[in-house]
């Protein structure tokens, strides 16, 4: 009897498939509470991780879509409040929860993701002092980044107009809030710093909710910010309101209006400074002049009649010319007397003489140069005629001469000395005392011992 007969076996996978069908079919939506362990962040994107308590651990994964969505950064240690839904994991068996939304407990995801962005950019010194750059004190063009159709910019042009209406006004239109609004104000900024003729720019929108005002906390406008050569004024929001922008630009505004009146002094303002100033440099003008006025009438107390001292420094330089004209006559005659002695000097050692002296010298010197050369010239004439004899007696061209001739194998040119280094058909070359003859032997020589 088959025991297995009435049974309904099932495989593996099966089993798993249908395990996996009922768990996501009871446990499509479920939150639960735990906390992480065990984080993996793979190039993929995805998250995986544990999500424990005092009593159980369940395996979780988020995939890149809505891990990508998440506005803080899950550690280990994190107490988390996930949404998903359960499946099981059939190639080990495993139940897991697929994750769609997290949220810190305790604390808003926003609110955590602010103070971990708030955090890394101090580390990095986004947020120091010394990187601030000053306002300019009177600046001609204004840019402004935010909503064309927001109630900041009709106050911030409300403002500009009533206090300095010849200032320009340059907008960069984009979006404050919702996906995409952190990169449109980013690219605003760099566009604005790409434009060059803007003196000061102010970022900022109206006020709203954490969620509104989002855009203004995002990494990318704070980079942007941070990396503007332009000096930036943020405005985000009321007075209360404080983001990631307020802390990395040069200088942060309550609102929109005040950041307004930040940039753009008074008219009636600088017209006031500016009388002040004049009435003070008049003041300061006037109080000059009386202390000139005093010091000039101290002076002229001071200084005696000019016919007296006129005549004191007469009679001082007619003493001076005085003595001047006897040291120029004393010197004078000393210059004389030692002039006749060099003169006298000079006459005796007259260089003429010398000179002559010498001219006689050089001709007699000159004679006898030429007398020696003309002997030594003579000497070698009759040595190299002695010397051209002998090596005329010994040239091989007087020989030729006397009937002898030089007898050479053809074609290397071989001399021949011995008659017996012959045999018959071998050319022979003649060298004669004039000009060369061949021949061909036609016997064997014979040998002359």
């Amino acid at each position: 009897m088959d025991i297995f007969a009435d049974k309904r076996i099932l495989t593996v996978s099966r089993l798993s498939a249908l395990i996996r069908s009922t768990l996501e079919e009871n446990f499509e939506q479920v939150w639960v509470e735990g906390e992480i362990s065990n984080l993996s962040t793979p190039s993929s994107g995805h998250l995986y991780f544990t999500l424990k308590d005092g009593g159980a651990q369940l395996r979780c994964v988020m995939f890149k879509g809505a891990a990508r969505n998440l506005r803080f950064r899950p550690k280990d240690g994190m107490v988390l409040i996930l949404r998903g839904r359960i499946t099981v994991y059939e190639q080990r068996g495993d139940y897991q929860l697929i994750a769609e939304y997290a949220e810190p407990q305790g604390i808003g995801a926003l609110q955590l993701a602010f103070q971990q962005l708030k955090e890394r950019l101090t580390l990095e010194g986004l947020f120091d002092v010394a990187r601030k750059k000053p306002l300019p004190l009177l600046p001609q063009r204004i840019g402004v980044v935010t909503s064309p159709t927001g109630a900041a910019i009709h106050d911030i042009l409300t403002v500009v107009n009533r206090r300095f209406a010849n200032v320009q006004i340059l907008i960069a239109p984009v979006r404050v809030q919702g996906e995409g609004a952190a990169a449109e104000i980013a690219a605003a900024i760099d566009d604005l710093n790409s434009y060059g003729a803007v003196d000061v720019m102010i970022v900022g929108r109206g006020g709203g909710s954490l969620e509104d005002l989002w855009a203004f906390n995002e990494e990318v406008v704070a980079r942007a910010i941070a990396r503007s050569r332009i000096p930036v004024i943020s405005a985000v929001g009321h007075e209360v309101d404080v983001t990631i922008a307020d802390f990395v630009a040069d200088l942060r505004a309550a609102t929109p209006s005040a950041a307004a009146e930040l940039v753009v002094r008074s008219k009636l303002e600088l017209e006031s400074t500016v009388d002040a100033l004049g009435r003070r440099l008049l003041r300061e003008m006037e109080q000059g002049l009386k202390r000139n006025r005093s010091q000039l009438e101290r002076l002229s107390h001071a200084l005696r009649d000019p016919t007296f001292l006129l005549g004191h420094l007469a009679q001082r330089l007619d003493d001076q010319g005085a003595r001047l004209r006897l040291a120029l006559a004393g010197s004078l005659g000393r210059r004389r007397d030692r002039f006749d002695s060099l003169l006298h000097g000079l006459k005796v050692a007259n260089p003429a003489l010398s000179v002559e002296r010498g001219r006689e010298r050089i001709i007699t010197l000159a004679a006898r140069l030429e007398q020696s050369v003309r002997r030594r010239l003579d000497g070698c004439h009759e040595e190299s005629a002695v010397h051209i004899a002998r090596l005329q007696a010994l040239s091989p061209l007087e020989t030729l001469a006397r009937g002898y001739a030089v007898v050479r194998t053809l074609p290397h040119h071989r001399v021949v000395r011995d008659a017996g280094e012959l045999r018959p058909g071998d050319h022979l070359e003649l060298v004669l005392h004039r000009g060369c003859a061949r021949c061909r032997v036609e016997e064997n020589p014979v040998a002359i011992s």
